[in-house]
């Protein structure tokens, strides 16, 4: 199929693009690399008046380390992210987690802040964002925001974004000495959506575990950073089960709690156990 006909705009900066949300109202939608945006249109499940690029937008092409966050603006992509010399120490879980994110043709297009903005709760950068305790920063025309990643993701596909607002930009916190992070995710194939993945990450604060691909959104536990052995295994299996895994045609609700149990305990040993 093709999509239904629609005005297309492409925004000089993220100014025009929020004032275009403002002026075109709720039927407009923000395109920035379309990875997901554009299957949505050509199945024609939406159907904006009016597409706004923001793709060649130069005041929300940047990364850069602030505030003891890494600000990722609204047109980069992951691929560019993936090739950043310093994000291996920056935020170490988003390096882990971004080449398990499709594959590289896709990686090239499809932006961070999109990632994040359309909200699949299998999504891999999410997740992170969930696990890092990081932060949305949302501007319209009347006002600039920044929202917990705990707040913004509110379900399916389903975010605390406002229409007129435009999602300018994601902030990862830099990982402090001593953090530790791993991220894992059971896939049928590399590349497809993960039936569940996992980040882990341990720290001064604690253990933070974020399970992604069961519930309708990316899920947050925080545990102490001594949980061990039976536990360990009692706080997985309660986990497995508040998450309410459903029954689809990936997996089966039982596949998805054994693989939150078998992956968490993987990755909690890698972030809490001394290292040989």
């Amino acid at each position: 199929m093709k999509p239904a006909a629609f005005d297309y705009v492409r925004a000089e900066s993220a100014a025009e693009a929020a004032h275009e949300l403002q002026r075109r109202g709720t039927n407009a939608r923000i395109l920035a690399g379309g990875q997901s945006l554009m299957a949505v249109l050509n199945m024609r499940l939406a159907q904006p008046s009016a597409l706004i690029d923001i793709s060649r937008t130069a005041d929300l092409h940047y990364a850069r380390p602030e505030g003891g966050m890494l600000e990722v603006g609204a047109a980069v992509t992951q691929g560019q992210l993936e090739w950043r010399d310093a994000l291996s120490s920056e935020v170490p879980l988003l390096a882990q987690a971004i080449p398990f994110i499709s594959h590289f043709q896709i990686r090239n297009r499809g932006t961070v802040c999109g990632s994040v903005a359309h909200a699949d709760p299998s999504a891999e950068i999410p997740l992170v964002l969930l696990a890092l305790d990081g932060e949305v920063v949302l501007r319209s025309t009347k006002r600039r925001r920044t929202l917990p990643a705990a707040d913004f993701f509110q379900g399916m596909l389903l975010t605390a974004r406002e229409p007129d607002e435009l999602l300018e930009a994601v902030r990862f916190p830099l990982a402090p000495t001593g953090q530790r992070s791993a991220f894992d995710e059971f896939s049928m194939r590399h590349g497809d959506f993960a039936i569940v993945s996992v980040a882990a990450v341990a720290d001064a604060r604690g253990l933070r575990l974020a399970i992604g691909g069961v519930a309708d959104r990316p899920r947050l536990a925080r545990w102490p950073a001594d949980l061990r052995g039976a536990d360990l295994e009692a706080a997985l299996n309660d986990l497995a089960w508040e998450l309410e895994a459903q029954d689809d045609a990936h997996a089966s609700a039982a596949f998805r709690r054994h693989l939150v149990r078998r992956l968490g305990a993987k990755l909690v040993r890698q972030v809490t156990e001394p290292v040989q």
